[in-house]
């Protein structure tokens, strides 16, 4: 599945469990590690679950098996890597603590670091 094609798959799931506050980040020339980043919010560790949980059936039903699921049971901040789009699911408090969206947004492209190119 491409990524753009997987990203719209897992907002659907989020947004099926209701999520809050979507929010997607390109962050391909950030980053090796992934393409996407994905950021929701769960009213409550069992909501952060649930909307987990959907995410994982989603996919799987796709044909997609995640690269793994961390801090599922009771947890504040559930992440779910599926190689090109890695989705992170916290609770308002633990989202504003760490700030994902700003700190990503901030980062300089490996261009810029290299000192090869300046926007």
């Amino acid at each position: 599945m491409q990524t753009e094609a997987l990203k719209t798959l897992v907002v659907n799931a989020l947004e099926d469990t209701k999520a809050q506050d979507v929010v997607t980040m390109d962050v391909a020339k950030l980053t090796s590690v992934t393409d996407v980043m994905v950021v929701a919010s769960g009213t409550s560790s069992r909501h952060i679950s649930a909307l987990a949980n959907g995410v994982v059936k989603d996919v799987k039903e796709q044909g997609i098996q995640p690269i793994g699921v961390e801090g599922k049971q009771g947890s504040e901040w559930v992440l779910v890597d599926l190689g090109d789009v890695v989705v992170h699911i916290m609770t308002p408090a633990t989202r504003e603590l760490y700030d994902l969206e700003r700190l990503w947004s901030d980062l300089p492209t490996d261009l810029e670091r290299d000192g090869k190119a300046r926007s």
